[in-house]
């Protein structure tokens, strides 16, 4: 038992990756396709504030749109997180801590 379990994990684990390749490709696909705007144009389109890090990005499909979601860090600890068109770049909604 002590055998299997890790390795029950480690398969799991293995199939995520596999998953997030294959979004990672589709996402790719889109950017070629021109469906997608790429991450280096959305950042252009919406700057960080001064101080702020992005620390996570992702890409999704809803309703047959492609959308990102950025998740910012600004220095005061605070998080923004922004829903961007992927095809447009336009900000869908902004969230911000309080």
């Amino acid at each position: 038992m002590r055998i299997l379990l890790p390795l029950l994990c480690a398969l799991s684990l293995a199939g995520l990756a596999r998953a997030n390749d294959d979004d990672h490709e589709r996402a790719r696909e889109a950017v070629r396709r021109g469906e997608l705007l790429s991450l280096e144009r959305i950042l252009a389109l919406h700057p960080l504030r001064p101080g702020e890090r992005l620390i996570e990005v992702e890409i999704e499909r809803d309703q047959g749109r492609w959308e990102y979601e950025l998740e910012l860090l600004g220095e005061d600890g605070r998080v923004r997180e922004l829903e961007i068109d992927g095809a447009s770049g336009a900000l869908l909604d902004e969230d911000e801590d309080d």
